[in-house]
């Protein structure tokens, strides 16, 4: 049942019995004690509010309480598993309206989430451009917005996504933090403002996340300056709850911070190919092949007789009635290679591809000294005719060093018979196997349960095992920020996002999906592919809520 079903809350309900009881005990009264108006004028009110309680969509029947709930308590050491989202009405003063909405935090708090992340910039704040005055007004919509965190029970965590003298996007700032003391000096003016205006809020309702997504650097360097915001935020609040991103972009924890006290928040964007495909902040994301979850299983690297531990075909298996075309994107090629493609152990294809200076095939070469071998970059599509009813088709290196492939297209003779496969790029792993189905005339991977499985655990060992080492070091931890861009098909976005609930959810970490409204989140995300239904007036992804809510 859709979380969006229309049903009665536990309030609507008990004031529909109550009103009915009152109503049919005057009735039963009435010829002995006709009723009195008031006793009916009662009885119809209270029909009148269940009804009008009932009114709205509610998720699954829960009981939307308007009292406060009780945030659970939060500490440097030990992060809740707080769900959420980021708002981004502040996030960019060359974009962003600059107000929150109420409304925003009144349907997070409805659907049963107990987190808000506000990632903002500082340029909202300030006045004429000068970074030293504050805006009194600015300032004060950042009030309401803490406001209506406790009004709905919502934790409110203040991000600077872009600080005096560093953001993580565009336009770069005209000083450098990590580098110049003036930026350092206004960004601690900027954070002691912040904390001698909230220090009377509670950690269960407020806390502060230092810098958005700080670049790779020397963990010390990153070390200095956090030391020195930090410091200036216990001056005046000396028990708030602060939050640093970890380095790289939020990729990678950061154990030199843990003597500061401080809890650490990483990001769920892996595989960045995955969850940014064709984002246009992006250079040349709209190139990538269509991103698929779970992976196929499949490889990119071949590998000849030169490593015979890991040579062995890239199979790919199915029952194919139909002939199709093999479409093989060769990227690179290690000095020689004599590729061929096996449709059930007839050869169907044969290439050979020869690193030397005077070739002209490829797009560039270079001399590996290392391995004393010249490696080049085809870049360049290759095509097999594939007979019909094959059932196994495989890709191999007869001879040779090794050769990536990064993407394989299947075409049939329908217009919709068309299936992309990408090959995941670690080194190492030999090239693995596919199954493929045809269904409703269209090809399909075959997704069993072992594919989710192997996918999810890789999922967790890159993106969440890291984390947990720094948690069993006495640090919080938390997801800031993850999601997928509107763009990577809903379907294998869905199972994506199922897997890294999963895996978070085991590791009691936190999250806050980039974002609510918007191409990321559940609502006006603008994907081509959903099928929305219309809640509270915006275009919704109940599918993608409901799996958030589980």
């Amino acid at each position: 049942m859709s979380i969006f079903t229309r049903t009665f809350h536990k309030p609507a309900t008990n004031t529909f019995k109550r009103a009915f009881a009152l109503l049919k005990r005057l009735f039963w009264q009435a010829n002995t004690h006709p009723p009195a108006p008031v006793q009916v004028f009662a009885a119809l009110w209270m029909l009148f509010f269940a009804m009008n309680a009932a009114g709205n969509t509610l998720p699954d029947g829960q009981d939307i309480k308007e009292s406060a709930r009780a945030l659970p308590e939060a500490a440097y050491n030990h992060l809740p598993r707080w769900r959420g989202f980021n708002l981004l009405n502040k996030y960019s003063a060359d974009w962003s309206d600059g107000s929150f909405e109420e409304k925003d935090f009144r349907l997070i708090s409805k659907l049963g989430f107990n987190f808000v992340r506000l990632p903002m910039d500082y340029r909202m704040w300030i006045r004429d451009g000068d970074w030293e005055k504050f805006d009194e007004t600015a300032l004060s919509e950042i009030d309401r917005a803490i406001k209506w965190g406790g009004k709905y029970d919502l934790h409110v965590s203040i991000n600077f996504h872009r600080i005096p003298g560093y953001c993580v996007n565009p336009p770069e700032e005209e000083y450098n933090i990590w580098k110049d003391p003036e930026p350092l000096r206004v960004a601690s003016l900027h954070w002691t403002k912040f904390a001698r205006r909230y220090r009377h809020i509670s950690n269960r309702n407020l806390s502060f996340n230092l810098i958005n997504e700080p670049p790779r650097m020397d963990a010390e360097e990153y070390h200095r300056v956090i030391e020195t915001l930090v410091e200036a935020i216990r001056r005046e609040d000396p028990k708030r709850l602060i939050i640093a991103d970890g380095l790289n972009h939020g990729r990678e924890p950061v154990p030199e911070l843990a003597r500061l006290k401080i809890a650490q928040s990483a990001r769920g964007y892996f595989p960045f190919r995955f969850t940014h495909y064709r984002a246009g902040w992006v250079d040349g994301s709209d190139k990538w092949p269509i991103p698929v979850w779970p992976p196929t299983g499949l490889y990119a690297y071949l590998y000849g007789d030169s490593r015979p531990e890991m040579t062995g075909p890239m199979v790919i298996e199915g029952e194919f009635i139909h002939p199709l075309t093999l479409g093989m994107h060769v990227h690179t090629v290690s000095d020689h290679a004599r590729l061929k493609v096996r449709a059930d152990g007839n050869t169907v294809f044969k290439h050979d591809f020869v690193c030397e200076p005077e070739g002209e095939e490829f797009r560039e070469i270079h001399y590996n000294e290392e391995w004393e071998v010249y490696q080049c970059i085809y870049d360049r599509e290759y095509e097999a005719e594939i007979p019909p009813k094959t059932e196994r088709i495989e890709i191999k290196i007869v001879e040779g060093d090794w050769l990536k492939i990064t993407g394989l297209t299947l075409t049939g003779p329908g217009s919709d018979m068309t299936l992309t496969l990408t090959p995941r790029r670690e080194w190492g792993y030999s090239p693995g196997n596919v199954k493929i189905e045809e269904k409703d005339g269209k090809l399909a991977v075959k997704i069993g349960d072992r594919i989710r499985l192997i996918a999810r655990q890789k999922l967790r060992e890159e993106s969440v095992e890291p984390w947990l080492e720094l948690r069993d070091k006495g640090v919080g931890v938390m997801v800031g920020e993850w999601g997928v861009y509107n763009k990577t098909p809903h379907e294998d976005a869905m199972r994506w996002m199922e897997d890294c609930l999963k895996n978070w959810k085991q590791a009691e970490f936190g999250w806050a999906l980039w974002n609510f409204r918007g191409d990321f989140g559940p609502l006006e995300s603008g994907r081509g592919d959903v099928d929305y239904i219309e809640w509270h007036g915006y275009e919704t992804d109940a599918r993608m809520l409901e799996m958030l809510l589980r």
